[in-house]
């Protein structure tokens, strides 16, 4: 209400570049709350947890195959701002009818066209409902729902935080489709391929490492290279782990005969089971991801000669900030679909 307005400071400090955020008036409290809610499903750790869910419990080969789409859609989109290099709304220059102020500071130092927000969030839900349905059982309609809400909600959230224009949105909106348009159909090819050939996880390792390479020349150091490397890392690993769970007969895809596939009753049990099933995962996702982090950042120093007592200066360097990101998110991407549902088999809840 009116008499509500009190101050916020801006959500997340940057880790990389210690950014804090300004102070600024909220008015309306269930909006800005809803905003910020909306803007983290297009934040990496609500991929990881959505990911994780889809291959852990529901269906792996939707899973698989939305990380492929995610990694080639956001790859794209965050090269095309360093080619572009169009910056952020700036906040005090904007006309008095739209008084902004970031309130976001974790991708304050990227650029702004196209907005990868806008992409992922508009490539998550319709990938989705591309590959769910005729797979699963269910009616088109909360297809067609989920798609407009989803993507509105991303969208208005990186406007409202006042970390995109208009005109970054519909940008990212369009280039989302062009893209989609282009690779989806090969989407199918490519996952069979990862499963299957016999030289597939040095193909994959040897491809993204090259494609995170190439995004690193593009531009000078900003915190949007450390994002393409990770996502790089995450899409190699999560390859590489589904190559070896498919040779080791882990996990079967069901059979194409048997579809589409009845929506599984949720029981206590299942529901339990679930719950089980992430927080295992994540407890083993975790130790990964902070024991390849000890040790990567200071051998990439060491190898490198980078002084190491400032990890923020250090990771500011391509030869650390590469290796870091790539080999910390590649081993997360191989536990998540090789490790843990090994563990999984061996404890029993599989």
């Amino acid at each position: 209400g009116p008499g509500a307005a009190r101050m916020t400071r801006a959500q997340r400090r940057s880790s990389q570049t210690g950014e804090e955020g300004e102070p600024a008036r909220v008015s309306n409290w269930p909006l800005y709350y809803l905003f910020c809610l909306s803007t983290e499903l297009g934040n990496e750790l609500f991929y990881i947890l959505f990911f994780l869910f889809r291959i852990w419990n529901l269906d792996p080969l939707v899973g698989r195959r939305l990380v492929i789409v995610w990694v080639m859609v956001m790859y794209l989109g965050q090269c095309t701002k360093d080619v572009i290099r169009w910056p952020r709304p700036a906040s005090p220059l904007r006309p008095a009818s739209l008084p902004l102020v970031k309130l976001e500071v974790l991708y304050n130092s990227e650029y702004g066209l196209p907005s990868t927000h806008a992409m992922s969030g508009t490539t998550i839900p319709i990938t989705l409902v591309l590959l769910t349905y005729g797979r699963w059982q269910y009616p088109l309609l909360y297809g067609q729902v989920l798609i407009p809400c989803w993507s509105l909600l991303v969208c208005l959230s990186r406007m409202y935080m006042g970390m995109h224009s208009l005109l970054d949105i519909i940008a990212g909106f369009l280039y989302t489709i062009l893209i989609l348009a282009v690779f989806y159909p090969f989407e199918d090819l490519i996952d069979n391929f990862n499963q299957t050939h016999k030289y597939a996880p040095l193909i994959i390792i040897g491809l993204h490492l090259a494609l995170g390479i190439l995004s690193f020349t593009l531009d000078t150091w900003s915190t949007s290279q450390g994002d393409i490397a990770q996502i790089l890392g995450s899409g190699a690993g999560i390859a590489c782990g589904s190559h070896v769970t498919h040779s080791m007969a882990l996990i079967l895809d069901p059979s194409p005969d048997i579809l589409p596939l009845p929506t599984p009753p949720i029981t206590l049990t299942v529901f339990a089971k679930a719950i089980l099933r992430v927080l295992t995962g994540l407890g083993v996702v975790l130790i990964v991801r902070n024991i390849m982090k000890k040790i990567t950042i200071p051998l990439a120093c060491k190898i490198f000669k980078i002084p190491c007592d400032d990890i923020r200066k250090a990771r500011q360097h391509m030869e650390v900030e590469l290796p870091y990101q790539y080999i910390t998110y590649g081993m997360v991407g191989f536990s998540i679909t090789f490790l843990v549902p090994y563990i999984f088999l061996f404890i029993g809840i599989s």
